[in-house]
Order: structure tokens, then C-alpha cells, then sequence
């Protein structure tokens, strides 16, 4: 199972980035993928999720109505589109999967596969 995060870069705040997840090995229909950032110093974080089927979604307080999460399976795809950026959400964005979204607190938790992320950095 591998999942690689992609799409990460610099942007002005108020912009927009759109986050790719691709998977290799397995197919991720099976899977509700979640995205988790690390800012530095700062603990991970979960994003959004999306469940298998795509009828959940769930987000962070701080990201609701900003950020949307999608998926193409047919790509073999999760996206987050993320809009109305903050130097806030500079960080380490991660993609992960699990069979289904788990949530805690109200934030994304406990996935079992991982991935390697990819780097946002919003400047004011």
C-alpha cells in the first residue's frame, strides 16, 4: 500500500492549492482517505476525510468552508481543493487511508496507511 501526496507549494494568502493523493498497489475505492497536516513545532492534525463512497465528508472547524475533498476512483485519486488560504495552514499535508473515516474530537484520527506529504506554505 503507498500513497503519495502531491500538489504542495507556495502560495500568497487567499489563494488557492489543489492537493492530489494517488495510490500504487491497491485500490483506493476500497479505502476512506483522510488528509492530516504537521506544522512545525505542532502536532498532526487532521484535515478532512472522505469516506469510501463518498457520501461523508468531514472537516476541521478551521477549514470548513475553505477546503473540499473529492475523489476520483476511476483516477485512482483524492483530492483537496483548498481555497482562501492562511499562513495558518502552512504545512506538512499528508494523505492516509483507512477503511473507514474515524473521527475524533471532530478531526480525522487513527488512519492506517500513510503517505508522504507534500509541503504548503501560505505567506502573507
Amino acid at each position: 500500500v503507498q500513497l503519495q501526496a502531491s500538489g504542495g507549494g507556495l502560495v500568497q494568502a487567499g489563494g488557492s492549492l489543489r492537493l492530489s493523493c494517488a495510490a500504487s498497489g491497491f485500490y483506493l475505492d476500497y479505502y476512506a482517505i483522510g488528509w492530516f497536516r504537521q506544522a512545525p513545532g505542532k502536532e498532526r492534525e487532521g484535515v478532512s476525510c472522505i469516506s469510501s463512497s463518498s457520501s461523508s465528508t468531514y472537516y476541521v472547524d478551521s477549514v470548513k468552508g475553505r477546503f473540499t475533498i473529492s475523489r476520483d476512483n476511476a483516477k485512482n485519486t483524492v483530492y483537496l481543493q483548498m481555497n482562501s488560504l492562511k499562513p495558518e495552514d502552512t504545512a506538512v499535508y499528508y494523505c492516509a487511508a483507512s477503511l473507514i473515516c474515524k473521527v475524533v474530537a471532530g478531526r480525522p484520527d487513527g488512519m492506517d496507511y500513510w503517505g508522504k506529504g507534500t509541503q504548503v506554505t501560505v505567506s502573507s
